[in-house]
């Protein structure tokens, strides 16, 4: 009997969209001209779609009366506001291209992004937390309080001449947001009107720094076609219609914001309702109560901040239905919490990376309860996805493999880096993700660890996302990361990271013996420590590579050298 190929495709008789992003904003806006589009607590906004439509549009028009020419580069370096979400429309509709500065860069980070897509204007907030965006450029631009708006010409940003600021003033050599869209008259509409023209959907329209663990980060570049599609079919899944409200407090400058929450709204005509700048539990939680949102989505310790919140009970969340939760793999502990006390019936678990738009899996509301824990659901519609080993060949099902992508959402690679690209993105158009998967027979997909994360202990291969869903099941333990130390003896020892939930205590010991009881001796943590969180990214994502340092330099070792 012939085994089963690690191989799925999602044939669909749901054809893509063929728009692009200005058409979908002009069809969608039409259709539902009258129905709430944006929704920005912080900011006192609310807008119709038809509302917004205009915004969009007056956006478009004044960077087209910058100057700025099609595929320049126009960057965005601010938290999640209402102006954000306007320039996700408006600079692809203008025929630009979109670049997303993470908001915890600093300013050599900053200088790095700019410099490597070469970009012509800049879009920032005057702050943000403890991050001075306007200090920080102006310490690399002291051309800047002397020059006039649209005529800076900087050493360390040669390709910069435009730097508008989210702020009603604007400091000597910029210009204020206002100023920008007053550009926007209808001498700049017709000029938008004859750009738009010209455009087509596989044009690239976004730039994505992946933060990289290592190096310097890469600029995914993505198109009208990859984005639009991989958002509306996250809507159709999720089943959103015009009548639903998504709270989105994940960051926009992250496919997971801009993608599924904010793509995956405007497809579908419905609402996206943003809380504030940045994530804070307790705004997301009087936000879904306030504005009845029906959709709310966040990476695992995100709904772990909601739910352990002292306030939480005193929230009505009786409107939610569904939601996405995302970003790094879902404890079961926390899906069910979610599904039981936030009633989201229909949440659905998300798998992808930024490289592909960036879902390629996703769960439906029809899946069990047990499949949207222990999987990250079926192959999305319009993709293929195989899982291959170290050789390129297919693995049978059941077995862990490599998991690729192709398809409509496969990026058109890594902006002015064709060497990194090639070693991701191989001739026949796979995506080579990193993601060690296992693919059942019924074709659900459960990620087993990154290829780099998986730790070899004595020869004996052991994935930490197993230990860790081991531990999530012990009374004791709120949160867990586990991990490889490098060890002398046996290559690499297995190092748990433990949260407790509050009030509890515990000890190595106790953590260990727990194991035992239930776990092959070489999937016991030979270290435990206890900690109040975990060093992540802005997204959400755990950085098991701080932690493993951190371990690295309490024991006293050196790095092993690169192989």
């Amino acid at each position: 009997m012939t085994m089963q190929a690690s191989y799925v495709h999602g044939a669909s008789a749901r054809p893509l969209l063929g728009d692009t992003v200005g058409s979908l904003i002009d069809r969608i806006a039409a259709v539902h001209a009258d129905r709430p589009a944006l929704v920005v607590r912080s900011q006192n906004v609310r807008m119709s779609y038809r509302q917004f439509h205009t915004e969009v549009e007056r956006a478009a028009a004044g960077l087209l009366a910058l100057g700025l020419q099609r595929g320049e580069r126009v960057g965005i370096w601010a938290p999640n506001r209402a102006e954000w979400v306007v320039l996700q429309f408006a600079v692809p509709k203008a025929g630009l291209i979109l670049v997303n500065i993470n908001p915890a860069y600093r300013g050599h980070e900053l200088e790095y992004s700019l410099n490597k897509v070469g970009c012509r204007a800049l879009v920032l907030s005057r702050r943000f937390k403890t991050s001075h965006y306007l200090d920080m450029l102006a310490g690399l631009l002291p051309e800047l309080a002397a020059s006039t708006p649209g005529a800076l010409n900087a050493a360390r940003l040669p390709a910069l001449r435009e730097v508008i600021l989210l702020d009603d003033e604007a400091p000597a050599g910029t210009r204020s947001w206002q100023q920008l869209l007053r550009l926007g008259d209808a001498a700049g509409l017709e000029r938008l009107r004859a750009v738009e023209a010209q455009l087509g959907f596989d044009d690239p329209v976004n730039i994505q720094f992946t933060s990289g663990t290592t190096g310097a980060p890469k600029g995914a570049t993505l198109t009208h076609h990859n984005i639009i599609n991989n958002g509306y079919f996250v809507g159709q899944a999720m089943r959103l219609s015009e009548h639903d409200r998504l709270c989105i407090p994940v960051p926009f400058y992250h496919c997971f914001g801009m993608v599924l929450g904010n793509l995956a709204c405007v497809t579908h005509g419905a609402c996206m309702v943003i809380p504030g700048e940045g994530f804070d539990a307790l705004a997301t939680l009087e936000t879904v109560a306030q504005e009845r949102c029906t959709g709310l989505h966040g990476v695992p310790t995100m709904f772990i901040a909601e739910l352990e919140h002292a306030d939480f009970r005193r929230f009505d969340l009786s409107s939610l239905r569904t939601g996405i939760m995302a970003g790094s793999p879902c404890p079961s502990e926390v899906m069910r919490r979610v599904v039981g006390e936030m009633h989201m019936h229909e949440v659905t678990i998300a798998y992808g990376m930024t490289e592909t738009s960036p879902v390629s899996f996703q769960t439906v509301p029809e899946d069990p309860l047990e499949r949207r824990v222990d999987s990250v659901g079926q192959i999305h519609p319009q993709l293929e996805v195989k899982l291959v080993d170290e050789q390129g060949r297919v693995v049978p099902r059941g077995t862990p493999g490599e998991l690729c992508t192709r398809g409509y959402s496969v990026m058109l690679g890594y902006w002015d880096d064709d060497e990194r690209t090639r070693e991701v993105i191989d001739a026949a158009r796979w995506m080579h993700s990193g993601d060690l998967a296992v693919l059942d027979e019924a074709g659900y997909c459960r990620i087993v660890g990154r290829l780099k994360d998986m730790i070899i202990r004595g020869g004996e291969n052991v994935y930490p996302r197993e230990i860790e869903e081991f531990l999530y099941g012990h009374p004791k333990v709120q949160d867990v990361q586990v991990f490889g130390v490098p060890d002398a003896r046996l290559g690499e020892q297995i190092c748990a990271w433990v949260r407790l939930r509050e009030g509890s205590v515990s000890s190595e010991a106790e953590i260990q013996h727990h194991c035992r009881e239930q776990l092959a001796y070489f999937k016991v943590p030979h270290y435990v420590r206890f900690v109040d969180q975990f060093p992540m990214t802005v997204t959400g994502k755990v950085q098991k590579y701080v932690m493993r340092q951190a371990m690295l330099d309490e024991l006293g070792r050196e790095p092993p050298a690169p192989a």
